[in-house]
């Protein structure tokens, strides 16, 4: 399993997620409190926009651990953007570490995360290829669950060109892609718990979800939403009022008390308005 966290709101630096609040994703990957195995260590990503310059954000991946990547530090301190993701890795055994399976993963002005395991993959990657286009089969260079995830969700985001545009778009797809996970798995004689946390992005709007397979419990996670956030001295806060930035996070980063836990099987949406919504999610 994995750490992530997700930011849309005005520009901060990358180290105000990654390095300066109290529990940041740095110190989730060696000390997580919601996990029973604290270490995420086998790799990490950022994915930011620069909005005018290219719709693809722009993404720095190791296999190192994010603690120990002095590149990241330096990085972090001057970049700047108002759509940030960051993700720390713990593979699977059945997953290598290398920089390909390193998250997030981008698609022209799409970027994906996810933490997670979706159970019984090896016995649904050959099911779920034959589903893919030539364009979402192509575009797979790495051999993660998560990356395939992402492919299958690009081919029901291309569904809807024409139909939808920013959130809408995006949750349509997501919600038409755990659909079909579900299918096939049903298709399986005995199907391994399921475990999906992941969130998508398109820079300017987001979704994500907190989903799980029947009776299962799935992977933590949690939003706060606010006028502005704000480090200032190692301190980082969400300063309270209409909602101009949102947080999404595997755990809180700081001790503020606008956390919102995401419950089992629901879905976060991020529109224009940078009002996160909560609503039921099926898988």
């Amino acid at each position: 399993m994995c750490r992530f966290v997700l930011y849309l709101g005005p520009e901060i630096t990358v180290s105000s997620l990654v390095t300066e609040p109290s529990h940041s994703l740095i110190r989730q990957s060696f000390m997580s409190r919601e996990r029973e195995e604290p270490l995420n260590g086998d790799g990490f990503g950022v994915a930011w926009y620069a909005h005018g310059v290219s719709d693809a954000a722009a993404v720095f991946k190791d296999i190192s651990p994010a603690w120990n990547n002095h590149n990241l530090l330096n990085v972090a301190r001057v970049v700047k953007s108002d759509c940030i993701m960051a993700h720390v890795r713990a593979a699977s055994s059945d997953f290598p570490v290398t920089q390909l399976n390193c998250h997030p993963f981008v698609w022209r002005d799409l970027a994906f995360m996810h933490n997670g395991d979706l159970g019984g993959f090896p016995a649904l990657r050959r099911k779920l290829l034959a589903r893919l286009s030539n364009e979402a089969f192509d575009w797979i260079k790495g051999s993660t669950d998560s990356e395939h995830i992402f492919a299958l969700y690009i081919d029901h985001y291309l569904a809807c060109e024409g139909k939808q545009d920013g959130a809408e778009r995006l949750e349509s797809a997501l919600r038409a892609t755990l659909e079909t996970l579900a299918e096939l798995r049903a298709e399986l004689p005995e199907a391994a718990d399921a475990y999906l946390n992941l969130a998508i992005t398109n820079g300017r709007t987001a979704v994500a979800t907190r989903v799980a397979s029947a009776g299962d419990e799935p992977e933590s996670l949690y939003v706060i939403g606010g006028r502005q956030y704000d480090c200032v001295d190692g301190v980082c806060v969400m300063r309270p009022g209409s909602s101009n930035a949102v947080l999404v996070a595997s755990e809180p980063l700081s001790a503020d008390e606008g956390w919102t836990k995401v419950e089992t099987n629901q879905m976060v949406t991020i529109a224009a308005d940078r009002q996160p919504k909560l609503s039921a999610c099926r898988f």
